[in-house]
């Protein structure tokens, strides 16, 4: 099952659509997002793409009243608050928008624990557990929007990086 990554989108319309049509593209079943919509309408282009999206809230989420009612209105986008820790495809994940806001032991016993927070792209691994931050899919900071693909029955990450004068900041 092939899972898509996301953090850190800040309202980014243009890169969302696009990072969320590559991952279509490579094959993404659903996306999972580690916070930071900021605004209702970031979750437009996942409706728009009929994408399916479970994720946790982050710090610079700021209507996240706004942002319930908006994922209320598609199909397949459930939003919680951060730390969130459930099982797919027979694999625990867990997902939380700060590393830091989680311990080792909380980290045991998953297979993925996806992050973000520090806008910087990541990949670690703990014995059985792979750690992702998936970047910035924004690019405000970096000029280069990313995510990632996750192959969830063999724990292998691809990157996905937006090049180009459309994305430099």
């Amino acid at each position: 099952m092939l899972v898509g990554l996301m953090a850190d989108s800040h309202d980014r319309l243009p890169a969302i659509a696009e990072l969320v049509k590559r991952m279509q593209e490579k094959g993404a079943e659903f996306i999972l997002h580690a916070g930071d919509y900021c605004s209702p309408f970031a979750l437009q282009p996942f409706f728009d793409a009929q994408m399916p999206l479970s994720g946790v809230f982050g710090r610079n989420d700021g209507d996240r009243e706004g942002i319930r009612a908006k994922a209320q209105q598609g199909m397949g986008v459930e939003l919680y608050e951060s730390p969130h820790s459930f099982d797919v495809g027979g694999k625990r994940i867990l997902i939380v928008h700060d590393i830091g806001d989680v311990n080792d032991r909380s980290i045991e016993g998953h297979a993925l624990v996806l992050h973000g927070c520090s806008h910087q792209r990541s990949e670690e691994r703990r014995g059985n557990v792979v750690i992702v931050n998936p970047g910035e899919a924004c690019g405000w900071l970096s000029g280069k929007p990313s995510a990632a693909v996750l192959d969830l029955d063999a724990l292998r990450v691809e990157w996905i990086t937006l090049e180009g004068p459309q994305w430099s900041t």
